[in-house]
C-alpha cells in the first residue's frame, strides 16, 4: 500500500529508471499475490525470498541477499518504506555503501523501546539522507532528535493516497454479502503485534474481552496467518471456536478489507496503518495498544487507545457505543497527493 504509489510516479516519470525490490520478509504467496494484483503493483524485478525469523536472522538475511543488489545496479537512491525488519536492513546496507537513503514514512514514534518496530525507527531515520514524514508530530520528534531541517520533509501520507484511489472499487466489492452481513451490523479486528498475540496472558485478556464485545455486535477477524500460527500454540484456537459472536475468516484482498472497514460499526485493531485508514474513512477505532506513533488519529481521527486489559478495552467500547467519536478532521496534506511531493523531491535529488 505504501510503494505502489511511489513505484507508479516513479515510472510515469521520464528519465528515471527503478528496480523493485520483494525482500520476502512478509512471505505469505496468496497475501502477497492478492495485494500485488489489486492494486496494480509491476511484478517485483528481484525477490530476496527471505522468509521468516527471528529479528537477527531476518534483518541479516535481507542486508546480505540486498548488497549484492546494491554492488550490481549502483542506485542513486535506495528507497525504504514504514518500520519493518526490511526497512532498517536496506537502509542500513545502503548506507553503508555510500548509497542515499529516503525513508518514506520517517518521524513516527511510539516512544515505547520494547516495540521491534520503534527501534527500526529510530535507526533508518538516523542513517537516512531524505525524510518523507506524514504528520506535524514526526516533524518534531525528528528536530527533537537533531535531525536537520533540510532532510525533513512533511508531505503526508502514501497509505491515504492509496486508500482515495481505491476507495470507488473497494465501494463495489461484494464482500458483505458474501459474509451475510449488513451495514454497520459488525466490528471488524485485526491482531498481529508479538506483544499481543505472542503473550499468552495478554492475548487471552484481549479474547476476553472480546468475547463480551461479540454478545453485543458480531467482531469479523481476518486473521493473519501469524496470528493464527499464535492461536494454535497458545492453545486458545479452542476459545475462539465457542465463541459465536467472534468469526474468523482468511485474510482479505485490500479491496475486500477497506469495504468491511467502511462498512463497519467499529474496529479493533493493534495496526498502525488501520488507525491512519479509520480515520479517513471516519470509522471508530479501538487500538489495543498502549500507546501510538500515529497521534494525529487521536487528536484529529476517530481513534481511541484502549489499552490490552479486558477492562480498558471494555470501557473504550462502552464510550464508542455509548457517545459515538466526533468525526474526523482531515489531518493536514492527507490529500492523495503525498506521492507527488516525494517524486519531485527525489527526482530533483538525482
Amino acid at each position: 500500500m505504501k510503494i505502489g504509489p511511489i513505484v507508479d510516479a516513479l515510472e510515469q516519470n521520464g528519465g528515471v529508471e527503478t528496480l523493485l525490490v520483494h525482500t520476502g520478509q512478509h512471505y505469505d504467496e496468496k497475501m502477497s499475490r492478492l495485494f500485488f494484483a489489486e492494486l496494480g503493483i509491476r511484478k517485483p524485478d528481484l525477490n530476496l525470498e527471505v522468509g521468516s525469523g527471528t529479528h537477527a536472522a531476518q534483518t541479516a538475511d535481507v542486508m546480505k541477499r540486498f548488497e549484492p543488489v546494491c554492488f550490481e545496479y549502483r542506485p542513486t537512491w535506495v528507497v525504504v518504506v514504514g518500520d519493518v525488519n526490511s526497512t532498517v536492513a536496506a537502509a542500513l546496507v545502503a548506507t553503508k555503501l555510500g548509497i542515499k537513503v529516503a525513508h518514506v514514512e520517517a518521524g513516527l514514534r511510539s516512544f515505547d523501546r520494547t516495540m521491534p518496530e520503534e527501534i527500526n525507527r529510530v535507526v533508518t531515520d538516523a542513517i537516512s539522507d531524505m525524510l518523507f514524514v506524514t504528520e506535524p508530530s514526526g516533524m518534531e520528534n525528528l528536530k527533537r532528535e537533531g535531525i536537520s531541517d533540510g532532510k525533513a520533509y512533511l508531505v503526508g501520507n502514501v497509505m491515504i493516497d492509496t486508500l482515495l484511489r481505491n476507495r470507488p472499487r473497494a465501494d463495489r466489492s461484494d464482500i458483505l454479502s458474501v459474509l451475510g452481513l449488513e451495514e454497520k451490523g459488525y466490528a471488524v479486528l485485526t491482531l498481529h503485534r508479538p506483544n499481543n498475540v505472542d503473550q499468552v496472558d495478554v492475548f487471552s485478556g484481549i479474547l476476553r474481552a472480546l468475547e463480551e464485545i461479540s454478545v453485543d455486535v458480531p467482531v469479523i477477524f481476518p486473521a493473519h496467518p501469524r496470528t493464527m500460527n499464535s492461536l494454535d500454540a497458545t492453545g486458545l484456537s479452542s476459545r475462539i471456536k465457542t465463541s459465536a459472536g467472534l468469526r474468523v475468516i482468511e485474510p482479505l484482498g485490500y479491496l475486500d478489507f477497506i469495504k468491511l472497514m467502511a462498512d463497519s460499526a467499529f474496529v479493533l485493531t493493534d495496526s498502525g496503518g488501520i488507525q491512519e485508514e479509520t480515520t479517513v474513512l471516519g470509522i471508530p477505532c479501538l487500538t489495543l495498544r498502549e500507546n501510538t506513533e500515529r497521534p494525529i488519529t487521536i487528536t484529529h481521527g476517530t481513534n481511541r487507545l484502549a489499552g490490552t486489559s479486558p477492562d480498558s478495552i471494555l470501557t473504550a467500547y462502552r464510550q464508542i457505543r455509548d457517545d459515538p467519536p466526533r468525526a474526523a478532521v482531515l489531518p493536514e496534506l492527507w490529500d492523495g497527493h503525498a506521492t507527488e511531493r516525494i517524486v519531485a523531491r527525489l527526482v530533483s535529488s538525482c
